[in-house]
């Protein structure tokens, strides 16, 4: 049966009182929405329609530029809001599955069985339900002395026994389209003025048509987001189901409760996450490395066998066999070749660092260039900022820069040089030369090497 995919995002999240709007709250370094079109669009096997409020770019950006848009200009109920959607939708297929974006820990494993569950079924929908003593704001389901399902009463308005209830709907159901379409209009307005979805169950009872259900197994997918303190808890969830992915696929968590890792991050097998490891955004780790304890790697690309110790690297590129740390800083442009190390308290902004180079302690390398072999002696600067303008550095292969060296940009040390400790570099050394002093002069030729 073809299937499409519908995703309810139009809610407004006062309840979070935060000014982020909730779909847009950060869990487990994706935006909350895009949980549910990514679920969605594994479950089906396309991009579902997302029903979004007026106004909602940014909302747009979280979701995939590629997901559908509709836009519910007034937010009058979920019932209102599927209505939204028939222009779009009606005709299209025989099975429609539609789920709410606040439920971000649904996988596409659920909804696939979910629709499954409805292809079995004679009825017109089917639900996905839960049994839990957290009722996190759901509604109750409700069934006759026989055990069918006869209806859902809102938490808001449901009696002391309802409330009592422990059996949850999750907002997720497979529709017969056909059904749907037809029974939208049939929807009562709510005491609030709006159109409630659950209302379609009381509809297809009355009908004598009989209501499927799936039942969640993992009780961290029955995590809905409404509070700041749901959020938490589910930021907790989505990283106990990455931290598994990973170890399943054969990387080493030393503490997994202390080890934090973004959706899409990718680690290679026999590496090592020690404590406080936090691996976010656009990140890649290789095989057989080491990172942590107390490291933040966020859109970084490290190779195999790198070893990363309390240090902060964004934006960097590491090839195989580098060290950082501990204590150091890699910001955005920073390309350190194979074998690479960089101490304790080294800072390395937009620069290419080749095979082999060593970075002494205290040390900051901005916009350079940097030849295999080189040794960078402890303290050493390049002054690249003019108070206008970024300058380059550039340094020859086999380079010795001693201890304390300030190289003052654009500047250029030959193949083979050497400065003297303390030495202020203002213009360029020739290859094979030794400068030293403020301001460095040539001191003396050097043998090259071989």
């Amino acid at each position: 049966m073809v299937t499409k995919a519908l995703v309810l995002a139009a809610g407004l999240g006062t309840r979070m009182k935060s000014g982020v709007p909730k779909m847009l709250q950060p869990l487990g370094g994706w935006p909350l929405i895009r949980w549910s079109v990514e679920a969605c669009r594994l479950a089906v096997g396309e991009q579902p329609h997302v029903v979004i409020p007026s106004d909602a770019d940014e909302l747009k950006t979280a979701a995939g530029r590629e997901a559908r848009f509709i836009v519910q200009a007034e937010p009058l109920g979920t019932g209102h809001a599927v209505t939204q959607a028939a222009n779009a939708l009606k005709g299209s297929s025989e099975l429609l599955l539609v789920t709410n974006a606040d439920m971000p820990l649904l996988t596409a494993a659920s909804l696939q069985a979910l629709v499954r569950a409805q292809q079995a079924n004679p009825g017109p929908l089917t639900l996905l339900i839960a049994e839990s003593d957290q009722p996190r704001g759901f509604g109750r389901i409700e069934r006759d002395a026989s055990g069918r399902i006869t209806g859902i009463v809102e938490e808001a308005q449901a009696s002391p026994a309802q409330l009592a209830l422990t059996e949850l709907n999750l907002g997720a159901y497979c529709f017969q389209a056909k059904w749907l379409w037809e029974h939208l209009p049939k929807i009562a307005k709510s005491s609030k003025g709006e159109y409630y979805l659950t209302d379609l169950v009381g509809l297809a009872t009355a009908g004598g048509s009989p209501i499927g259900e799936l039942k969640l197994i993992d009780p961290d997918e029955a995590i809905g987001i409404n509070t700041l303190e749901h959020l938490a808890a589910a930021e907790g969830a989505v990283r106990r189901r990455i931290n598994r992915e990973l170890m399943a696929g054969g990387v080493r968590l030393l503490d997994p409760s202390a080890t934090y890792v973004d959706a899409g991050v990718r680690v290679g097998s026999d590496t090592l996450l020690m404590p406080g490891t936090y691996l976010q955004g656009n990140t890649v780790i290789g095989s057989g490395c080491q990172v942590g304890p107390n490291s933040i790697l966020r859109d970084t690309q490290v190779g195999d066998r790198c070893r990363i110790e309390a240090s902060v690297l964004e934006g960097a590129s590491l090839q195989a066999d580098v060290e950082v740390g501990p204590f150091a800083r890699l910001r955005s442009g920073a390309r350190l070749g194979p074998g690479v190390h960089v101490g304790n308290f080294g800072e390395i902004k937009n620069s290419t660092l080749g095979p082999g180079v060593k970075v002494g302690h205290f040390s900051y390398l901005g916009d350079a260039t940097i030849g295999q072999d080189v040794n960078i002696g402890a303290g050493t600067i390049t002054c690249n900022f003019d108070g206008q303008y970024k300058h380059p550095t550039t340094i020859g292969d086999g380079a010795f820069i001693g201890s304390d060296t300030m190289l003052v940009a654009p500047v250029t040390v030959g193949r083979g040089a050497r400065t003297g400790a303390g030495a202020v570099v203002t213009k360029d050394i020739p290859a094979y030369t030794l400068a030293a002093g403020v301001p460095a002069r040539v001191i003396r030729r050097l043998e090259p090497d071989g």
